[in-house]
């Protein structure tokens, strides 16, 4: 089918696209104009300039979403339209190359656009004012500048100026970028925005504008250009590594190529010769054959001379094997419903050759009368695309060109993606384990996902929850942990978050409806949570704890098992399996504690995999265990052998022991424990929460005692009598054991329920403590005061509880100066699996948090689906440059002898500020602060500096050194003014 391409030459994927044409807002609407074979040609916006002549134009091109850009009203009162249109159309394209535009702050990303108008500087510099944003906001140079600065791309930037051809130009350079290294991701782009009419003057004096403003390309009807409005970004990627990396691929440049007319016979005029040679060049660098090309997107423009020229330059390509193609070359060109789009044409048709190629059809030709007869199409093998084009479903080939004015060529050679790469299977294969290290017995994963959406604003939120709700409704199960997991690839954490679990399409786009409807704000998340893990104690075990867990998901069972085998010497049966086996063993006390210590360290352990890292620790009773080896003051081994040893003493001990639940407050409890012996508080756990340990007979003294005073008990089933004085019988032989395991420091903050505080600096965990904890009272309830009250920069924001069912939580409420603090659990019963781990991560995204989201979802479903790109607000609108201002008027009469009044100074000196800074005049209160509120950068400092020496030119020039000392706040700069102005009088 054709020769492989050189080594140098590696294939491109386009991995991401976006785009506004005339009629379309998106790549959907774009794909059904143009299937539709209608056009987008309608009347000038009075806007756009005197001339009353149709186009194409695109509707809200005023329109941009600054505050989610975070730039300030001036600056983008001051920025070219194609710069917003450039920033939202960058973003949506990124996200739809399944990239988070915000994690790539920092990173190679190269930025090249194409563009060939200058309307607005012209447009900037006609409203007789000039200022540093003049620059900025309309230099060519910024188009792609300003992509790569708000989104701290650290690639190549390049804007392309080849007029017509420039977009098409940018994508040949952002390959050869990719290919040499420069870059591992690129945008490559192009613009035009119709914001005056010299062009127009230009194409009509020199006789290429069409009298109606319709391009009719290869048309009898031909008659000219038709101008046209348009920005298209596509994200690209060398095919290896998007294979690599599972990214979805809409289709693959194969090469391409750019050359330049030279001395033809006008500088404007297309040279046969040049076109010829560039599409000969991009097929040889492809590999590929001209017969094997299966149709052109043609250049185009519906003039005469130029689609005759065109005709030619492809026949001559294409002539050698006309005779040994299967059909005639297919050829169109979009701007016969689009427009010419200009510095944006070559992207204009390069996105319609890909969609044909994702999708399979090419479009037919928007309807503008009979072909032109005098470029012998048939004759010469090829045919004018009048109907959709079904193309096949693999290797097919496409050519793009685009042809500037001045002589720069382009042309491209494209083909259909691969198949792994272009589609997501419809389900996983049928009983795929959920990791390579599953046993036989493990269940399939079940589709569990964590969706996640964020804006800027709850507004914003609330419109792109909508979109999306839309669309997950009109999607079947099997994509839905793919769809979940895409969301939090491609999607920016933003300030406003919905973070959701859900199992099915139907339950996500519901809880999607209602987060659209939700009537109450949205918080904003805050920067980081400070998490600290609370680690369970014994009573919390049952058979089959974390089953459900185990059985979904890698992580969990991998740690599991880890921990088993740590105790692996010191239990008949491994430890996870006795647990899963449902064996009523695990309220024995020897299995109980080393059960619960493996399934506190494998939770734990997964959380923080996930992300989810505690900055402080607390363990109840044994639950300490646990804790100390997230705090790295134990090592797994060691901990093991603790724990084993631990319970298998306590299971000798004599039984007869037990535990009482009361009501009575700390002193209460320790005057009815005085006079008996044997009795001992066994825990503090908060108000009203306090338990006795000890001799049954003992106990049921003390708690007839206590119901005659109307307190409520509850015996707890237990088989020893915990933390009480009965315990004493081990200490001497357990010390000795640990004596042996090397003392520990931990190396996070460990809030001790021996010590009810944080352990100091220097404090180690060792023998002694480890003997002292089996007796002592766990003494909770200060230890999460100690938790709730440790310093802001390590003061917990959530308490995650690690255990196999909630129990601490509640004890965490009653706690006053922890009321506040949300406690999570991490599993709520037998059932809880992947589910509940998702409620965890979706709650903790919502507050600031951005988990390890890969480590949740089986390698299976981590294949990217996509999704509705984010959808702007178009509430802010600007279409002019900084207006004239009355602060730079002349003085009034009255005031044009003497010292300017401290009216005066004020009032100049706060327009002065509204006008750098942008907005009304009223919203500028004296107090406020240039840095600390107002924002204001060295730019806007030296256009405050010379917009108050044009308002007041009897200060002559003001020092900058000098004023930098009163910019304070606008009240010392008043000040400081009103001493110049004082001092030039007097001089």
């Amino acid at each position: 089918m054709g020769r492989t391409p050189g080594p140098d030459l590696h294939p491109v994927a386009v991995v991401g696209m976006d785009c506004r044409f005339p009629g379309a807002s998106g790549p959907g609407a774009y794909w059904e104009l143009l299937m539709s074979g209608a056009h987008a040609i309608g009347e000038r916006p009075d806007s756009r300039g005197p001339s009353t002549v149709p186009g194409g134009f695109l509707a809200d091109a005023d329109a941009f979403d600054r505050s989610f850009f975070q730039v300030p009203p001036a600056e983008a009162g001051a920025m070219d339209p194609q710069q917003r249109l450039l920033l939202e159309c960058s973003w949506r394209a990124l996200e739809d190359a399944g990239t988070s535009p915000a994690r790539l702050a920092g990173s190679p990303v190269g930025t090249y656009i194409g563009s060939m108008s200058d309307d607005w500087l012209r447009l900037s510099l006609a409203m007789g004012e000039v200022t540093p944003r003049t620059g900025t906001g309309s230099g060519r140079a910024m188009l792609a500048n300003r992509i790569a600065y708000q989104l701290d791309l650290r690639g190549p930037s390049i804007t392309v100026d080849t007029a017509c051809s420039s977009s098409l130009v940018a994508l040949h350079l952002a390959c050869g970028a990719l290919r040499a290294g420069e870059c591992d991701l690129a945008l490559a782009g192009g613009v035009n925005i119709v914001a005056g009419s010299v062009l127009d003057e230009i194409y009509a004096q020199a006789g290429l504008a069409a009298p109606d403003g319709r391009c009719k390309p290869f048309s009898a009807a031909a008659d000219g250009i038709g101008r046209g409005e348009g920005v298209g970004v596509v994200a690209l990627r060398l095919l290896d590594d998007a294979v690599r990396d599972g990214d979805l691929v809409h289709a693959v440049i194969l090469a391409s190529a750019v050359n330049q007319d030279g001395r033809s016979n006008g500088i404007m005029a297309p040279h046969r010769a040049s076109q010829r040679e560039v599409i000969a060049t991009a097929c040889r660098r492809a590999g590929v054959s001209p017969r094997d090309i299966r149709f052109v997107e043609a250049h185009g423009t519906g003039t005469p001379l130029g689609d005759q020229i065109e005709v030619l330059s492809l026949g001559d390509v294409f002539r050698d094997d006309a005779g040994e193609r299967a059909w005639p070359l297919a050829i169109g060109a979009v701007k016969g419903a689009i427009g010419h789009t200009e510095g944006a044409a070559g992207m204009a048709g390069l996105i319609k050759t890909v969609l044909a190629l994702r999708h399979g059809v090419v479009p037919p030709s928007a309807p503008h009368g009979a072909e032109n007869p005098r470029l012998a199409l048939a004759r010469r093998s090829m045919e004018l695309i009048r109907e959709p084009l079904e193309l096949p479903a693999e290797g097919c080939r496409a050519g793009v060109s685009s042809f500037g004015m001045g002589g720069t060529n382009a042309h491209a050679v494209l083909a259909t993606a691969p198949q792994d790469a272009c589609a997501v299977p419809a389900t996983a294969p049928k009983g795929a384990p959920a990791g390579a290290s599953a046993p036989a017995a493990v269940a399939p994963t079940p589709r569990v996902g964590v969706f996640t959406l964020s804006a800027d604003t709850p507004t914003a939120l609330r419109r792109n929850l909508r979109v999306q709700a839309d669309d997950v409704a009109r999607r079947d199960g099997a994509e839905l942990a793919r769809l979940c997991w895409t969301s939090n690839r491609s999607r920016a954490a933003l300030p406003c978050r919905f973070a959701t679990v859900a199992d099915s399409p139907e339950e996500l786009a519901a809880r999607l409806f209602a987060g659209a409807e939700l009537e109450t704000e949205y918080p904003q998340a805050a920067e980081e949570p400070v998490l600290a893990f609370a680690f369970t104690g014994q009573g919390s075990q049952y058979p089959r704890m974390t089953a459900g867990l185990y059985e979904q998901s890698t992580v969990y069972r991998t740690f599991l098992e880890e921990a088993s085998k740590a105790l692996q010497p010191y239990t008949v049966t491994p430890v996870h399996e006795l647990i899963l086996a449902g064996d009523p063993a695990v309220h024995r006390t020897g299995t109980t504690q080393p059960a619960l210590f493996a399934v506190q360290y494998a939770l734990a352990r997964t959380l923080m995999e996930l992300g989810v890292r505690p900055a402080a620790v607390v363990g109840h009773s044994i639950g300490e265990f646990a804790a100390a080896v997230l705090a790295e003051a134990l090592d797994l081994a060691d901990a093991a052998r603790l724990v084993a040893v631990r319970g298998a003493f306590m299971q000798q001990l004599p039984e007869g022991g037990g535990m009482l639940a009361t009501r009575a407050r700390p002193a209460e409890a320790a005057g009815l424990v005085e006079g008996e012996p044997s009795v001992g508080i066994g825990a503090l756990n908060g108000p009203g929460a306090t338990v006795l340990s000890g001799d049954l007979e003992a106990l049921a003294r003390i708690r007839t005692r206590l119901e005659e005073r109307g307190l409520a008990c509850t015996p707890l089933r237990v088989s020893h009598a915990f933390h009480s004085p009965l315990m004493a019988p081990m200490l001497d032989r357990f010390e000795r054991v640990a004596a042996r395991i090397p003392a520990g420091r931990p190396r996070l903050p460990f809030h001790s329920t021996v010590r009810g505080r944080p352990l100091a600096d220097g404090e180690e965990l060792d023998a002694a403590y480890w003997t002292e904890h089996i007796s002592a009272t766990v003494r909770f309830e200060d230890a999460i005061t100690s938790l709730a009250a440790s310093a802001s920069a390590s003061a917990p924001t959530h308490v995650v509880e690690i255990g196999p069912k909630p129990v601490l939580s509640n004890l965490i409420r009653r706690i006053a100066p922890a009321r506040d603090i949300p406690a999570l659990a991490v599993c709520r019963g037998e059932d809880s699996g992947l589910r509940e781990i998702g409620d965890v991560l979706a709650r903790l995204h919502r507050d600031g948090l951005d988990p390890a989201w890969d480590t949740f979802y089986p390698d299976a479903e981590k294949r990217a689906v996509r999704m509705p790109a984010h959808v702007f607000s178009t509430q802010w609108r600007s279409w002019q440059t900084l207006p004239a201002q009355a602060a730079a008027a002349a003085r009034p009469a009255d005031e044009r002898a003497g010292a300017p009044s401290p009216d005066r100074v004020r009032q100049g000196v706060r327009e002065a500020v509204a006008i750098v800074k942008g907005g009304r005049l009223e919203e500028y209160d004296d107090a406020l602060r240039f840095y600390d509120d107002l924002g204001f950068d060295s730019v806007m400092l030296m256009e405050l500096k010379y917009r108050l020496e044009v308002r007041f030119p009897e200060v002559g020039e003001l020092s900058m050194p000098e004023m930098l000392a009163s910019l304070v706040s606008v009240e010392s700069l008043i000040g400081y003014l009103g001493e110049q102005l004082n001092a030039a009088v007097a001089r």
